[in-house]
């Protein structure tokens, strides 16, 4: 049983660090790609507002791949792109409700699905991140948002990979102790079992001499009190 929970927080302890160093990645790989966390060219995107409800929500994740041909974007795709809201510009993922073609550039127009008007200004080619693969992790936009803090990192990747190597050490130096350990052969664990076995017959001896040799006592004690009231009898009848 204690070789199966070994086993077991083993497995956990390394899922635990894999995990960590996924995210340690998609961390590091947001700082060179304008802030959006990215694995193998697919991008977490924490979803800010309610625009694009219900399709996905604000608290969700969505994964947005990058687009390698724009000229494949269509009707009805979800983009995410960057735009300029009063003044700022902003990351914004929205559904495509129309192409506008002009000679060789080529421009879209967006909308969020809970929003009755268009989008301001018309999303260009060199503007767009990628495209929305349909997949969505409802309620762990805030998660990652907390990852990406200082304090997040801190506490879900820095802590736990420390009680990790803690955990690693301690199971070395145990190892450690336990191969300098002199090694026993079967013949000395045996004249071991045999004189423990011996110890153990010679006490029980022991203890039944005393209680032999208490007995005895009791009984001599029991006669010397009888002998005593028999001759305080004969003086009296004297």
């Amino acid at each position: 049983m204690k070789k199966v929970i070994q086993v077991i927080v083993d497995i956990l302890a390394w899922v635990l660090l894999i995990i960590a160093f996924l995210i340690t990645l998609m961390v590091f790989a947001s700082g060179r790609n304008n802030g959006i966390p990215s694995l193998l060219g697919y991008m977490f995107m924490s979803v800010q507002t309610d625009s694009m409800a219900p399709t996905f929500e604000s608290g969700d994740v969505i994964i947005v791949k990058g687009v390698d041909d724009f000229y494949k974007l269509q009707e009805k795709d979800v983009i995410t792109f960057y735009t300029f809201v009063e003044g700022k510009r902003i990351i914004n993922t929205h559904r495509i409700v129309g192409v506008n073609e002009e000679g060789n550039s080529r421009s879209f127009i967006t909308r969020g699905d809970n929003n009755y008007v268009d989008d301001d200004l018309p999303v260009g080619a060199s503007e767009i991140i990628g495209k929305w693969t349909g997949k969505r992790f409802k309620g762990l936009g805030r998660i990652l948002d907390f990852l990406q803090t200082k304090t997040g990192f801190f506490v879900c990747i820095v802590v736990p990979l420390a009680i990790f190597f803690i955990f690693e050490l301690y199971k070395f130096v145990v190892a450690l102790i336990e191969a300098k350990k002199p090694e026993i052969s079967e013949e000395e664990a045996e004249e071991i079992k045999r004189k423990a076995v011996e110890e153990y017959l010679a006490s029980q001896k022991k203890d039944a001499e005393k209680d032999a040799d208490k007995d005895e006592s009791d009984a001599d004690s029991g006669g010397d009190k009888e002998e005593s009231g028999d001759d305080a009898g004969t003086d009296k009848a004297e």
